[in-house]
């Protein structure tokens, strides 16, 4: 069951508290240095282009697979 007072909340007053919720949030997380955020940047970059050769390397053995599988003709 929801809270009526929120529901009966105009909607700029719901608007406001939850702008306001999402700043105090922000504020009370913590932020990595930049010598982290360069290192988990770059960690993902190289993962993503691992994934992608991986996927096409992937791709292109299946796709010799069903050609040697399914005659052509």
């Amino acid at each position: 069951m929801k809270n009526e007072t929120t529901q009966q909340a105009p909607l700029l007053k719901r608007v406001k508290r939850f702008c306001e919720e999402t700043v105090l949030e922000v504020k009370r997380s913590t932020w990595p240095d930049r010598k982290t955020l360069i290192m988990h940047t770059v960690i993902v970059i190289v993962g993503v282009f691992a994934l992608g050769i991986f996927v096409g390397l992937s791709d292109k053995i299946v796709a010799v697979c069903l050609r040697m599988l399914v005659p052509q003709g």
